[in-house]
Order: C-alpha cells, then sequence, then structure tokens
C-alpha cells in the first residue's frame, strides 16, 4: 500500500487533523501533501482532485477516498488499532466518532479551530453550552469507563483522533470539560499533536474568512503563529 494524504492548513483544518492524527499514531506510513485554504470557497480549487471539493482525502493508488470517517473506516478494513480490540470500548469509540461526525454545530461555529491563538469567548450560546456539556460527558464517561488514559482505554483509538481538534478549541478558548482535562493535556503533549501544532505555528498565511470567524468569537489575547 502508498497512501497520500491530503490536507488543508494546519492552523484551520479540523477534519484534516483526524486522520493525519490517527495515522501518525498507528505508525500508517503515508505521504502528505498540502492543499491550503486561500478563498472563502475552495470548492472549485479542490474538485479538481477531490471528488468532494472538499479534504482531507485519502489517496490509494487508483482509488480515492473522501472525508475524515470514510477515511477511517477505509484504514480500519486493512490496519488493526483504528477501533479497540474490546467490544464495549468499539462500540464506545464508534459511537463516539459518528456523534463527532455528525453533530457538535455550535461547537465548530462558535469556536472555530486556531491552533495559534488564545481567545477569551464572548458568552456561550445555549447551543454552544449544552456542546461543551455533551463533550465533557463523553470524556469523563470514557475515562471512567474504560481507565483512559486515552478515551477508549489504554490504547489510542480514532475516538481520541476525531476528538482532537476538541483539544486544541479547549486550550483555545479556555472551555471547561471537567475531569476531561485529563485526557485534552494528554493528546495536546502528544509528539504527533506536537508536530501538528509546530506547523501551525509555522504558516506564515492568513485566510481573510477563517480570520474573520476567529474574530467573532471573542477577543484574541495571544498570537503564536508566525
Amino acid at each position: 500500500m502508498s497512501y497520500t494524504l491530503i490536507t488543508a492548513n494546519r492552523n484551520y483544518s479540523s477534519w484534516s487533523l483526524r486522520p493525519w492524527l490517527l495515522m501518525k499514531v498507528l505508525g500508517i506510513p503515508f505521504a502528505e501533501r498540502l492543499e491550503p485554504f486561500t478563498r472563502p470557497d475552495n470548492y472549485e480549487l479542490f474538485r479538481k482532485f477531490s471528488p468532494t471539493g472538499q479534504v482531507p482525502l485519502l489517496i490509494d493508488g487508483a482509488r480515492k477516498i473522501p472525508d475524515s470517517l470514510g477515511i477511517a473506516l477505509y484504514l480500519a478494513e486493512r490496519h488493526p488499532g483504528v477501533w479497540p480490540t474490546d467490544e464495549e470500548a468499539r462500540i464506545f469509540a464508534q459511537g463516539a466518532v459518528c456523534e463527532m461526525h455528525g453533530g457538535f454545530g455550535h461547537l465548530r461555529n462558535d469556536c472555530t479551530m486556531n491552533v495559534g491563538v488564545r481567545v477569551t469567548p464572548r458568552p456561550m450560546s445555549e447551543g454552544l453550552i449544552r456542546n461543551v456539556a455533551r463533550v465533557r460527558e463523553i470524556f469523563e464517561t470514557g475515562l471512567a469507563r474504560f481507565e483512559g488514559p486515552w478515551l477508549a482505554g489504554a490504547e489510542f483509538s480514532a475516538a481520541d483522533a476525531f476528538y482532537a481538534p476538541v483539544a486544541f478549541r479547549i486550550r483555545t478558548y479556555g472551555l471547561d470539560v471537567g475531569q476531561g482535562q485529563a485526557w485534552a493535556d494528554h493528546v495536546l503533549a502528544h509528539p504527533a499533536m506536537l508536530e501538528w501544532e509546530a506547523a501551525a505555528l509555522a504558516e506564515n498565511w492568513r485566510e481573510a474568512t477563517h480570520e474573520a470567524e476567529l474574530a467573532a468569537t471573542g477577543v484574541v489575547t495571544a498570537d503564536f503563529r508566525k
């Protein structure tokens, strides 16, 4: 197998982080290709290589596998470790991944991912309050049931990869996830996450729409980007 993973900006692209981190931590070799967000709507540019006009995209020979969940499912059929081996942990991890993939709209919109800054957020909407409470519940439930340090037990899984962008958001916006902070600290300290963060801080471009979305979230109190 010879994989190529196409992702976007390290600073902004939460969806790109998921399969990138999953493959890095599980030791699945791949070539990297970066296609940055350069305009408010990148669909036509990305359609040149991606059937969905979006990233991430995994290329395996003649196959193109779009979407972070689609990539995770594809890899799970070919590599161990994507899901926990324990049945109860696997059920929990798969449910958590599907919930993150299909939900948490307020968290995505009100706390846009921006790795390199710290923000004092504006007062949270009711939707965001509910989203953060649910994230906290997932974290605390997983850690209590499966005894950590990862969300579904002793080994990293797709659940951790899919919630890794939330760990950056927790730090950026100072979100309170209770005992789940132990998981956030653990994943943020992983060498692969540190590698992603270093690349994000080194990016020397800004995309106006993403920066405007950041400005709407609150007051930027620190900016560590290049």
